[in-house]
């Protein structure tokens, strides 16, 4: 066996995390993570935790200094700053809250954070070879309990083994339940860089699902492909969606450069065959960087001939506190 491939089998050393209040024992993982796993499960009737650390996918943004603390809900408080990882953090933890036999509750947290168990058992895994994480993670991505599986997928999604592309596809493939398909589209476009692109363009072309391609649109608009941005403009343009097609538009107003954006909403606005994007359209303009849109509003308020276009333009200059806006409204009642 090559060199290359041994170390992808060969178990990763991290660093244990800084548990407090908790009744802390390490496991060395013995066969294959999923038999060890099971097995502190199949053992545990009482609430305990059990966890371990993986590899962390570059761009994830899973960084930061935080407290957590697993028993008292799933809001964790932010700490002091502490360590600063110029480059992202290399690694993540992955929890599991078990109880009665059974897995109820899973987390994953910055390598930052401090964990307080609540007075718990805390079993600490060491010696997980890589993927293994990634295929016990998929196999409660079928539970009934959505908070769950979207749990399930974000420690897929963080993990750098190159397994979990191919995971996050299946999962988000059309004979998947749509919120399951929703949230593989997003860390698709938010952690999984090239791949994550190809399989976004391909989740667009595919799904069956306006909702899903909606949150696909916005996936893409994360990604850090530089050909994420032209195939917004694309969707914008083309897409069979009048529903999808008016989402682009909000993204590229909230994502791409000034005069991209501005391109795309004063083509939709002009020459998109379905009102209601181009009243997206118009809604789009709300939302660029610093007052950006207001002139276009304004334009549009002034002189577009289509009423309902028209109408939106002024609503949305109504709420606007922009003085440009003001001014605006002040013209009209001056006659001007």
């Amino acid at each position: 066996m090559k060199r290359a491939a041994l170390l992808l089998l060969a178990p990763a050393l991290f660093a244990q995390p800084h548990v407090q209040d908790a009744h802390f024992e390490t496991r060395a993982v013995s066969g294959s993570l999923e038999a060890t796993f099971r097995a502190i499960v199949g053992a545990q009737t009482g609430p305990a935790w059990i966890g371990y650390a993986q590899p962390q996918a570059a761009g994830s943004g899973r960084d930061g200094s935080c407290q957590a603390w697993l028993e008292s809900g799933d809001r964790d408080a932010l700490a002091p700053p502490g360590t600063a990882h110029l480059e992202g953090a290399t690694e993540y933890y992955v929890f599991f809250r078990v109880e009665n036999r059974q897995v109820g509750k899973i987390r994953t947290f910055s390598i930052d954070c401090s964990i307080d168990a609540g007075g718990l058992p805390f079993y600490w895994l060491t010696g997980v070879v890589r993927a293994q994480s990634v295929a016990l993670l998929e196999s409660f991505a079928s539970s009934s309990e959505r908070r769950m599986v979207n749990n399930a997928l974000t420690g897929i999604a963080l993990d750098r083994d190159l397994s979990a592309d191919a995971v996050l596809d299946r999962l988000s493939a059309p004979t998947q339940p749509e919120e399951t398909r929703r949230q593989a589209a997003f860390w698709l476009g938010v952690a999984r860089g090239r791949h994550g692109y190809e399989s976004l363009l391909r989740i667009l072309r595919d799904d069956p699902s306006d909702g899903v391609r909606e949150r696909a649109v916005f996936a893409l608009s994360q990604n850090q492909e530089p050909e994420a941005i032209p195939a917004v403009v694309r969707i914008a343009r083309e897409d069979r969606s009048a529903r999808v097609r008016g989402q682009a538009l909000v993204e590229l107003a909230q994502k791409a450069a000034k005069q991209i954006s501005e391109e795309a909403i004063r083509r939709a606005i002009a020459q998109d065959p379905d009102t209601e994007v181009k009243k997206r359209a118009v809604f789009a303009l709300t939302q660029m960087r610093d007052g950006d849109g207001v002139p276009l509003l304004i334009e549009v308020a002034r002189t577009n001939s289509n009423a309902a276009v028209k109408k939106q333009a002024m609503f949305w200059l109504g709420q606007s506190k922009d003085p440009r806006a003001v001014k605006f409204f002040e013209d009209i009642l001056a006659g001007h």
